[in-house]
Formats: structure tokens, C-alpha cells, sequence
């Protein structure tokens, strides 16, 4: 970035090579040749600074970040307002899918990007949203008449979930895998790619195989690499280690005196108050340190009551670190708004703890309470402290859930349709998987149950509903 004496951006530029790049402007020559805007801008700077990217694709997004920032005068593309593509997942739709967007909103969606390749991003979308199923269509729950003439539905490119052809859970584990590939965990889907392109090309259909290629290789160039968002270009120029970035925004935006460097974050994961448990997610400098993770099963709290819940798992936590006369974490974060915040503080104070810096957010606003404050502090959406908060925030929430899955899973095992004769443990897994819960198998019939489960047959489908409607 070049500034001129009163400190304001004339112009942005990028290079592979920065030291022959302003080589050239720099030269003594070029003060005297040359066309006459180069020679003004050369004659204008007065200072200038440089930002290290990894890559050619944040170089791309950072400049046009910093030119629509600072709308240079020497810069004459991308001064207009239009920006990169970025993906828009809205997860309070009954059916959520993969739409484009250019601005990122305050609506509470999930947002990824913005990417700089955009003919490749379009065509990976409609590729995922074909290879696992989700809805194209612009309406969440459209109407008969364009159920009836949805062309996805007839070439099997969606699974029809306003039709009822699949329970919501089943459609949210399907946008769960796409969403795992807009994270970064491409390999899975690679490998399913590269086995369809190979099978086509020994069936001799060598335009479908071109297309798998094609979509191996966008699916390359828009998620191979993550690129680090450039929401804030007023930040110094001084480039941190990964995380660093967050704990350095997160001291100064709570004034705290030294830099929070181990964080750890509880999360209750509970369904009215039944498999309760606590997920307690270490963060050191900014990074997961998953060797520090834990979880509790909640032993105390028989009834629906998050606040006793969280009360219970940082009572237990800390009373063990203190027995043990181990260090503290610089920060401890819980999930939730005041009164989560207020039952950790009760847990602490329960266990003579010494002081400690504390927070909660709360996921409907994005807003942080702190003890002893009664309004919440709220950062705007592209702060790197809010962003480091959200990360743990997710983590602590993803393992709570991961862990209380698992103990639905274990549980049944014994569950009532253990009894039914010619229903072992592979065929009760299907039968809960494709159902979701005993309430909604009680309301099938047998051809709903064979339909939905191939390995299930007319016969045993029926002594299924014949045994629940003698337990009914």
C-alpha cells in the first residue's frame, strides 16, 4: 500500500516478487519517463507497507478488500460494488441449502468465503448440492403445483425432503457432509469422485468421467486451499502466527492485562434433561489443544436445568484443579448468556477458586456478558476476537453433541425393540436411523417400513407393527 504525506491510501498492488516490483517504481528513471499518471503517483508516495499472504488467491481477496476499504485514486479496477461469491447456509430453514450471496449479513447464517474463482465455485455447488441431495429450488416449502414439476426430483438430484421422502434429521445428516466438505474435509468426497470417474471411464462413458474430472479439479481450486479472510484491512501490518491474531484482539476488546493463552469453554448438551452431559474444549494460543478435552456425565441434576447442569461440571472441574494444585486456564467461557455465566460463577465461588477472567456468549446475538457488567459487549461480526470466541464456542458445542450422541447410541441397545423377533442390533440401528425416534416407527405401516429399509421385507415389517401396537 502506498500512502501519500498526509497518510491516505493512493494505491494497492500485489506481486509474487514485491522487491522487483517496486524495483520498478523506484528507479530513478522513472521519475522522469514514463506516462504522466505513474510519474504523479511515483512523485506522491511518501510511505508504504506490505502484507505477506500465502498464496495467489488471498492476494486477490486482500486487495480488493483494502481497494473498496480505501478506494485509492491511482486504483482503477475493482472500485465498483461488486465482490466475491461467498456461500450462504441459513440453518434456521426447515430444509437448508447452499446459496450464493455477495454481502455477508447480520442474519445469524452461516457464511463461507468469499472465493475468487467463481465459475468454479457455481459449478461446485450444483455438484454438491447433486451429489448429496440437498434442495436447488429458491423456496424452502413450495407449493404442490412446483413439487410437481421440480426437475431435480425427476432426475434424482434431490431427495424431495418437501415431499416427506426423508425426515429432517436425515436431510441435516446429508447438509452435514456438504458442510464438512465447505470446512476443509474435501478428501472423502474426492475419493467418491475419482471412483465414479474411473467406473465411467471403463463403462466407455468418457463425457461423464470428463465431468467428474472437471469437478475433482473446482473442488481443488475452490476449497484445496483455506484461504484466511481479510474482513478488517486497518489492522497493522504486522502478521501474527495462526490464532494469535484472535487472543491479541480478544485482550484488548476485554482489557484484560495479559493475553489469554489457554482457554477453556463448557457447553451442556442435554434432551429435557435426559443423557445430560457437559463438554469442557481447551484452546491454547488460539489453536485446539484436544489432548486437554473432557466430558462429564451429569450426575446431580435429574430435571431440565442447564444452569445446575453448568454449575455441577465447573464445580467438579475446578475442584479437581484445585486439589490437584493445578494451573488455571486465562479464561474460562461457557455457552450461554448471563445465567449460564452466573451458575459458573456460583461453581467457582462454591470451590474457593481465586479470581478469574470469565465470559459467556450468547449464540442468539453473538453477545458476551462478563461478571460484574450489565450491558453485553457487542463486536462487530468480522472481529478477530469475536471470530476466536465463535471457534471455541462451536468446538465445545460440537463435542457435547458427539458425546451425547453416543450415549443415545448406546442406549439402544436396550430399547423396546430389542424383543421383536427377527430384529437384531443391525436392523434396530436402521430401523431408529430411519425413523428417528420409537414414536414416529409406532405411526408407520408395513409397507412404509419395507419401503424405507431394503433389508427389512414385507414379513418382518409387519411383526414390527404388530408388536408395537400390542405395547401401544
Amino acid at each position: 500500500m502506498f500512502r501519500d504525506r498526509f497518510g491516505k491510501v493512493i494505491y494497492v498492488g500485489k506481486a509474487r516478487d514485491l522487491r522487483r516490483r517496486l524495483g520498478n517504481y523506484f528507479q530513478p528513471s522513472r521519475r522522469r519517463t514514463g506516462d504522466a499518471k505513474l510519474r504523479s503517483l511515483i512523485n506522491s508516495i511518501d510511505q508504504w507497507s506490505f502484507t505477506v499472504v500465502r498464496n495467489e488467491d488471498e492476494a486477490l481477496l486482500l486487495e480488493s478488500q483494502l481497494i473498496k476499504s480505501y478506494a485509492p485514486y491511482y486504483n482503477i479496477l475493482m472500485r465498483d460494488d461488486k465482490r466475491y461469491l461467498l456461500l450462504k447456509v441459513d440453518l434456521s430453514e426447515k430444509f437448508p441449502t447452499l446459496n450464493l450471496a455477495r454481502l455477508k449479513k447480520p442474519d445469524n447464517a452461516r457464511y463461507y468465503g468469499p472465493f475468487p474463482h467463481g465459475t468454479a465455485l457455481k459449478m461446485t455447488r450444483e455438484f454438491l448440492l447433486s451429489h448429496f441431495g440437498l434442495r436447488g429450488c429458491k423456496s424452502s416449502d413450495p407449493d404442490p403445483e412446483t413439487r410437481k414439476h421440480c426437475l431435480k426430483k425427476l432426475v434424482k438430484d434431490c431427495c424431495a425432503p418437501c415431499t416427506g421422502a426423508i425426515s429432517v434429521e436425515e436431510y441435516r445428516a446429508k447438509l452435514d457432509a456438504a458442510l464438512a466438505v465447505l470446512d476443509g474435509d474435501i478428501a472423502p468426497v474426492k475419493a467418491a469422485i475419482k471412483e465414479k470417474m474411473l467406473q465411467a471411464a471403463a463403462d466407455g462413458k468418457y463425457e461423464a468421467a470428463a465431468k467428474y474430472r472437471d469437478a475433482a479439479a473446482n473442488i481443488d481450486a475452490v476449497f484445496g486451499q483455506r484461504n484466511r479472510i481479510f474482513e478488517n484491512p486497518s489492522l497493522p501490518d504486522q502478521q501474527f502466527p495462526p490464532g494469535e491474531m484472535g487472543i491479541r484482539a480478544l485482550a484488548q476488546r476485554l482489557g484484560m492485562k495479559n493475553l489469554p493463552r489457554k482457554i477453556i469453554c463448557f457447553d451442556i448438551s442435554n434432551i429435557l434433561g435426559t443423557l445430560a452431559v457437559a463438554s469442557m474444549v481447551t484452546f491454547t494460543d488460539g489453536r485446539p489443544d484436544r489432548q486437554a478435552y473432557k466430558r462429564f456425565r451429569i450426575k446431580t441434576v435429574m430435571q431440565s436445568d442447564d444452569f445446575a447442569m453448568m454449575r455441577e461440571a465447573v464445580s467438579r472441574h475446578f475442584g479437581r484443579l484445585l486439589a490437584e494444585k493445578r494451573p488455571l486456564p486465562d479464561l474460562l467461557m461457557v455457552d450461554g448468556g448471563k445465567g449460564q455465566l452466573s451458575s459458573a460463577v456460583d461453581a467457582l465461588l462454591a470451590v474457593n477458586a481465586p479470581p478469574l477472567s470469565m465470559l459467556g456468549l450468547a449464540e442468539r446475538n453473538e453477545e458476551i456478558f462478563i461478571p460484574g457488567r450489565r450491558e453485553p459487549i457487542v463486536l462487530d461480526r468480522h472481529d478477530h476476537a469475536l471470530r476466536l470466541l465463535q471457534s471455541i464456542r462451536d468446538e465445545a458445542h460440537r463435542f457435547a453433541i458427539t458425546y451425547h450422541r453416543n450415549l443415545r447410541e448406546k442406549r439402544i441397545q436396550a430399547s423396546l425393540l430389542d424383543d421383536i423377533p427377527g430384529v437384531g442390533m443391525v436392523r434396530k440401528r436402521e430401523l431408529l436411523r430411519a425413523f428417528g425416534f420409537l414414536h414416529s416407527l409406532k405411526k408407520a405401516d408395513a409397507g412404509e417400513i419395507s419401503r424405507r429399509i431394503p433389508g427389512i421385507g414385507p414379513g418382518v415389517a409387519e411383526k414390527i407393527v404388530e408388536y408395537l401396537q400390542r405395547k401401544n
